[in-house]
């Protein structure tokens, strides 16, 4: 399959980078502060992985801490292209900014799907590639070669544990406010990639490479930490920004009650005294 020769694998590895680098400054206009929730250094974080637009995929993720400073990442799938290469990352910033899932309305030009340019705004950079092996920094984005494949049932296992050195700093200080998205889909139900799905990809032709099936590189989950006890439901999109909005109103909807609560209290206790 071309999407799998290593000449344009390697060109499109080192073309993913020079977006991602290009990412962070195009998301900062879009971008909103992170909202604070459960991730400590200690602590694990699950993440679940929901279908992006077009996508039947979904997942969970755990990421955990190890007692050296390392990071075990395990990943659970449904719903995968099966016998297919997934490219999956870790996306977002350490810096404050906050990085989301792209809602269906991500999908600018309403193929039904959300291509890498239609998402990366929302998602932001690579931090982490999700390699079955050697590299794991953003030049490796679409070393499909290293890329886990999904069963014959479409079902996806990754594990893989990494070293201290292999995470960027304030990796594990900030888990919470880093998010996964995979890749790859199949639009026309022929469980592979071709050019008769979706055409070729866009993405992969602006860097110069060729032959590459839109099928390979579009959006198939993204997931983020979420408060214990939200549900997001559905597609990925509900952003972590949201959540905390519909928390905090709830929690002014709880103190609203409580202070008409004490409001009738103390009107009865000052009627009792009259």
């Amino acid at each position: 399959m071309s999407v799998l020769k290593s000449k344009k694998t390697t060109t499109l590895a080192a073309g993913l980078a020079v977006g991602a680098a290009f990412a962070v400054p195009l998301a900062a206009g879009l971008s909103t502060p992170a909202y604070a929730h459960p991730g400590h250094s200690h602590e694990a974080v699950t993440i679940r992985l929901d279908p992006l637009k077009g996508s039947n995929a979904s997942g969970t993720a755990v990421l955990t801490p190890t007692a050296d400073g390392g990071l075990k990442v395990q990943i659970n799938d449904h719903g995968m292209t099966p016998g297919m290469p997934h490219a999956q990352h870790i996306h977002g910033d350490l810096s404050g900014k906050h990085f989301t899932c792209p809602g269906p309305d991500a999908d600018s030009n309403n193929n039904g799907y959300i291509s890498v340019e239609e998402g990366l705004p929302m998602y932001g950079g690579i931090h982490i590639s999700l390699t079955t092996k050697g590299d794991t920094s953003p030049k490796s984005g679409l070393a499909v070669d290293r890329m886990p494949v999904a069963d014959a049932q479409g079902n996806l296992r990754y594990t893989r544990t990494l070293t201290a050195a292999e995470l960027p700093a304030g990796t594990l200080e900030h888990l919470s406010m880093l998010h996964i998205v995979q890749h790859g889909v199949d639009a026309n139900g022929n469980d592979k990639y071709d050019m008769d799905g979706l055409g070729e990809s866009s993405f992969a032709k602006s860097l110069g490479v060729s032959g590459i099936p839109e099928e390979a590189t579009d959006g198939a989950t993204c997931g983020m930490p979420v408060p214990t006890g939200v549900n997001t439901g559905g597609e990925a999109g509900v952003g972590v920004e949201h959540q905390g909005l519909l928390a905090f109103g709830g929690l002014l909807l709880a103190g609203a009650g409580t202070t008409v609560a004490l409001g009738r209290r103390a009107s009865r206790s000052a009627n009792r005294q009259s």
